[in-house]
């Protein structure tokens, strides 16, 4: 699937769109240098527990693809409203948190969201090209931690690469396309974080036991499936989406 271009970015670099591909997410995840024993996975049903005992456990983070509607885009606005803007920074953060200032790149923005939190960043080699955004990236204001993502060869390179791989064909940069990530994590804090680089900042949605990861039932409730939930009443009917897990490799 590809993802939304309404990302409220004013600026002028645009990305192709990536599919939300458990290979092409888990392609551009190693290119940027995250260990192999880690890989996305298709979720293939949030409710059959025969389903969900084949996702790999722990998980670390979902990448929820959804198609921008009204009722979203209502709903965002109403819970931001009375929000400041997000100004954190430092070794201090709970989570780190992007931005997104690049038109089509909410695809990358979740993976960043997805690896960059929680146990999940254990696994990047520390003579990575990633690991080296992340250290230039945690000191930075959000403003800034963007502007050092918009400016990133490295990952503009690696997101190129990947938007080649997916199972149709890749979309033009400036295509416009109606779809968007969202990132749920669980941080070391044992806190469940909605990560959405359009939003006013990270979304602190509840807190799990040590031992339930993001697939577990409080954590779908507190998650994916409120958000479902809330789009699918709002329309009337079965909200289209998809969703990757962030665990361990089948490899």
């Amino acid at each position: 699937m590809a993802e939304s271009i309404q990302d409220g970015s004013l600026r002028k670099k645009a990305f192709m769109p990536l599919e939300n591909n458990p290979e092409v997410m888990s392609s551009l995840l190693h290119q940027l240098g995250v260990t192999p024993d880690i890989a996305f996975t298709d979720v293939y049903s949030i409710e059959d527990k025969d389903l969900l005992a084949f996702v790999p456990r722990p998980t670390h983070a979902l990448l929820l693809v959804f198609p921008v509607n009204q009722t979203y885009e209502r709903f965002r606005a109403i819970e931001d409203a009375d929000k400041p803007e997000y100004d954190g920074s430092g070794e201090g953060e709970e989570v780190i948190w992007y931005k997104q200032t690049i038109r089509n790149a909410c695809g990358l923005i979740g993976l960043l969201h997805a690896i960059s939190n929680g146990m999940a960043r254990r696994h990047i080699k520390p003579d990575s090209d990633l690991a080296q955004l992340l250290k230039s990236a945690i000191p930075l204001k959000p403003k800034e931690r963007a502007e050092l993502l918009y400016e990133s060869k490295v990952l503009e390179s690696a997101h190129e690469t990947a938007a080649t791989k997916g199972d149709t064909a890749a979309l033009a940069a400036e295509a416009s396309v109606d779809l968007h990530f969202v990132c749920f994590a669980k941080s070391e804090q044992n806190h469940l974080w909605e990560l959405d680089g359009r939003r006013k900042g990270p979304l602190n949605r509840g807190t799990l036991d040590v031992d339930e990861d993001v697939l577990s039932e409080k954590a779908l409730d507190l998650g994916v499936r409120s958000f479902l939930k809330r789009e699918s009443e709002a329309g009337g009917g079965e909200l289209r989406f998809s969703l990757v897990a962030l665990g361990p490799s089948f490899d």
